[in-house]
């Protein structure tokens, strides 16, 4: 009754779910494992900046900063600390909150202007971040960064694989619901047409500053889990680059989709992958941004809604012509 009462889409995910469960018991090479958590953490990363561009409108490039404080701020408290699970957990609730308060002063402080604006703003904050863990060596050590040990629990490749799906799913179906509600409404009414959101009486800056603070507590949670995957951090959480790639996964799989940013950023690891393995075979490869570029430049041309959201457009153009062919044979 419970699997009949479900949405298709519903089951589809579950049944992806279910594969990528079983996936790391038949690759059971670390390297492959790595990789596919790397795709798993930058879903997480890329769902929370669509948050912003796909469903708000809102252009930031500093989101990178909500990153870098989830994966620096775990990574102090487990130098610090022991590496017990009870502080991780103390480490991860510290960074959620940190990032939502930095999200909500942020948001505050330059939400009331207009995108580009916006854009440049945000880009300055997470400018001040970087060069403030660049110049605070005695806590951040630094470029040169600092490796930290963790629980035992989560040590196993497999066991970090899992944890990081399982954070996967339960976010995306988070932020599903989240969209899916009036609020989520609210924000794509913000998006098409601010003014008109405003006059009838939405308080629009409100919902930006909380989706702002929604979005910046996923990106920090995906840090957290980029910090364990690697178990090193350094100054580069908080480059422009991050933000960047982050842009890319969310455009290239569609925005405002949720599952295209999941795509995207699984089509972009694994070119950075597969790229960075050719560098052998011929010197091009390893100037790897400019055939990074050049998909990106396919994709806009041949899936301007990015992959996700064409194949959408399309599905739903051919279900309304079958339905004015029906109308009209009746």
């Amino acid at each position: 009754m419970v699997l009949r009462s479900m949405s298709k889409s519903n089951l589809i995910y579950l049944g992806v779910t279910a594969i990528l469960l079983i996936l790391p018991f038949i690759l059971t090479g670390r390297s492959v494992q790595f990789m596919i958590t790397q795709i798993f953490i930058f879903a997480i990363f890329a769902m929370s900046y669509d948050l912003l561009l796909g469903y708000t409108g809102i252009i930031s490039f500093g989101h990178a900063m909500f990153f870098g404080i989830g994966a620096y701020t775990t990574a102090i408290f487990m130098d610090r600390f022991d590496a017990s699970f009870g502080a991780l957990l103390l480490a991860i609730v510290v960074s959620v909150l940190f990032a939502g308060i930095v999200s909500f002063i942020v948001g505050v402080l330059t939400l009331r202007l207009k995108s580009h604006f916006y854009a440049m703003l945000t880009l300055a904050f997470a400018g001040l971040f970087l060069v403030a863990a660049e110049k605070w060596r005695s806590l951040t050590k630094g470029n040169d960064g600092f490796t930290i040990k963790v629980p035992e629990l989560i040590r196993d490749s497999t066991t970090l694989y899992i944890v990081s799906l399982i954070c996967l799913v339960l976010i995306f179906f988070g932020l599903r619901r989240l969209t899916n509600s009036p609020f989520g409404r609210v924000l794509v009414a913000i998006r098409e047409n601010e003014n008109r959101t405003e006059s009838l009486g939405f308080k629009v800056l409100h919902y930006k500053v909380l989706v702002s603070i929604v979005a910046g507590v996923v990106a920090s949670f995906a840090g957290v889990l980029y910090m364990l995957s690697l178990r090193f951090v350094n100054t580069s959480v908080f480059h422009t680059d991050m933000t960047i790639d982050v842009l890319l996964m969310t455009i290239i799989g569609g925005v405002g989709t949720l599952v295209g940013p999941i795509l995207g950023a699984a089509l972009i690891e694994l070119a950075h992958h597969w790229i960075s393995g050719l560098a052998n075979v011929h010197w091009v490869f390893e100037r790897w941004i400019i055939l990074y570029g050049t998909v990106y430049i396919l994709v806009v041309i041949f899936f301007p809604l990015g992959i996700v959201g064409t194949l959408r457009q399309k599905f739903a153009g051919r279900s309304k012509k079958k339905v004015t062919i029906e109308e009209k044979a009746s």
